[in-house]
């Protein structure tokens, strides 16, 4: 019972409950146990009680466990963004997707590590260390939600929510082999979220399928008037959706996204992707998104603008760790924000302050946020062409940790990513195969507010693929009754380097709240 209770999913776990095969209680209390068997992916930072953690009884996802991004506030719980700033914060209230996951019913089990204050893109940039991968440990989960997408590909819960700034949803969905949505920005509300970049950060969610995702996303969309930037239209019913046909669907590929840069692997996984799209009835037209070369770019120069006014808060004095012994007020701002953020906070804290310094906000700020225009305006006319695009999610599978040390190399991890982000377009990532014994993924893309159109056609291509059925590897393995699951076929064996032992003794990471291996500080 146990196996079918952790690899049945959301919706297959809700038919369970609602046959009385399981309850609440022992379905939470089996995924807890997990979670604190794999505590050594570092993919949680702590565990949550059950008084603290219970949905609403009359919810429609009543009794479905679900892990939460350490960015969302959590009314009693610390809110650290995995930073040593935050180490302390508790918080006195829940953020409007805690609300609402409350309010569907659902049973938050634990809080999920990531890069800290949500910048990353490997899962590297935690106060907590490093989360692993579930496929490979040796190797990444992504960033910077690494911790929400370890833990459903894990089978540590059936849901988790994420924030996507530029691909922090969909890029470690991609390396963690699961589904991850960011939708609309602006059709979930942003209170209660700890900034990263305002004019960027969206919630999203975390399954094993797009079936999964569509009951998640019902759960927390729709319009908040805590929140400015939340658009006022209605919450829907994402799964109502689903059935509808690949058929006549026109999905476009954008030629840019496979000029080069793209693994291979990925590069072969993508084509069979698009050939069993056609199998099914759709029709695959060839579009162009000419200024994508320029969205990384700009979207650094943009986030990072934001998140240096973002994060100037932090201070010593008004929020987060204060410096012992500084000498005068300078001493203390200077100390606090020495001492409480890690590296790469620091470093786009001052790319963001520079360009927006006198003399630089016309050659840098001004001129990415023409760029921004023009890539929306690209999508725009793309979209006239065909009614969903599709792509890669990330140039290759996860790399080893430690691997890149470059930031401008790790910034590009996000190169099919960003462009939707700048346009504010909903977007997710499905698995498309195993490329070098490690997962790929697949972008779906659609015009704004067309969610149910990007589910029913992720929807629809894994009809067509078990990709997203598969699990890792793990020890233990998922449990049935008194034996393993059988889910031998569907295990690639780990990657190896050289002569057969994984490399990763030098970036072990340190223990997270909930157990784990290793030992030091970030």
């Amino acid at each position: 019972m146990n196996g079918e209770i952790t690899t049945a999913g959301a919706a297959g776990l809700l038919q369970m409950l609602r046959e009385g095969k399981t309850t609440p209680a022992d379905a939470r209390a089996v995924f807890a146990e997990r979670a604190r068997e794999l505590s050594r992916l570092n993919a949680l930072v702590c565990e949550i009680n059950d008084a603290d953690g219970c949905g609403a009884e009359d919810g429609a996802l009543f009794g479905v466990p679900v892990v939460h991004k350490d960015i969302f506030c959590q009314r009693g719980q610390k809110t650290t963004c995995a930073s040593k700033m935050l180490a302390n914060f508790v918080s006195p209230y829940d953020s409007a997707v805690v609300e609402k996951c409350r309010a569907a019913g659902m049973h938050c089990i634990a809080r999920a590590n990531m890069d800290e204050f949500a910048m990353g893109s490997s899962g590297e940039n935690s106060a907590f260390g490093a989360c692993k991968n579930p496929w490979d440990e040796a190797r990444v989960s992504g960033g910077s939600s690494s911790g929400s997408a370890a833990a459903v590909a894990a089978r540590i819960a059936p849901l988790a929510t994420g924030t996507d700034t530029g691909g922090s949803i969909r890029q470690p969905a991609a390396f963690c082999g699961v589904c991850g949505i960011k939708p609309t920005y602006g059709r979930v509300s942003r209170w209660g979220l700890v900034a990263f970049a305002s004019g960027f950060d969206q919630a999203g969610v975390f399954a094993a399928s797009a079936e999964d995702c569509a009951l998640g996303l019902s759960a927390i969309a729709g319009f908040d008037e805590r929140d400015s930037t939340s658009l006022d239209v209605p919450g829907e019913d994402f799964s109502a959706g689903l059935e509808m046909p690949l058929r006549g669907l026109r999905i476009g590929k954008p030629k840019e996204f496979f000029d080069g840069g793209l693994d291979d692997g990925v590069a072969a996984l993508l084509e069979d992707a698009f050939s069993e799209m056609q199998k099914a009835g759709a029709k695959i037209v060839e579009v162009s998104l000419p200024s994508a070369r320029y969205a990384v770019a700009a979207y650094y120069i943009l986030t990072c603008a934001e998140a240096s006014s973002n994060l100037a808060r932090y201070d010593g004095v008004r929020y987060g760790l204060r410096a012992e012994n500084a000498e005068d007020i300078a001493a203390l701002y200077e100390q606090s924000r020495a001492e409480g953020f890690g590296a790469e906070v620091k470093r786009r804290i001052l790319a963001g302050a520079f360009v927006l310094s006198y003399g630089y906000r016309d050659a840098y700020y001004r001129r990415a946020m023409r760029a921004r225009k023009r890539i929306a305006e690209e999508f725009a006319r793309a979209f006239r062409e065909c009614d969903i695009i599709a792509g890669p999610t990330t140039p290759t599978t996860a790399f080893a940790i430690g691997e890149i040390s470059d930031p401008v190399q790790m910034y590009l991890q996000d190169i099919y990513t960003v462009p939707v982000s700048l346009a504010g377009l909903p977007a997710m990532s499905v698995p498309c195969g195993f490329a070098k014994k490690m997962p790929a993924g697949m972008q779906f893309i659609a015009p704004a507010l067309e969610e149910k159109k990007l589910l029913a056609a992720a929807h629809q291509y894994q009809k067509q693929t078990d990709w997203h059925t598969r699990v890792p590897p793990l020890t233990p393995p998922i449990k049935d009754g008194g034996g393993e699951t059988n889910n031998k076929k569907n295990i690639p064996p780990p990657v190896k380097d050289g002569g057969g032992t994984v490399n990763n003794k030098k970036n072990t990471p340190p223990p997270s709240l909930m157990g784990g291996d290793g030992g030091g500080k970030q």
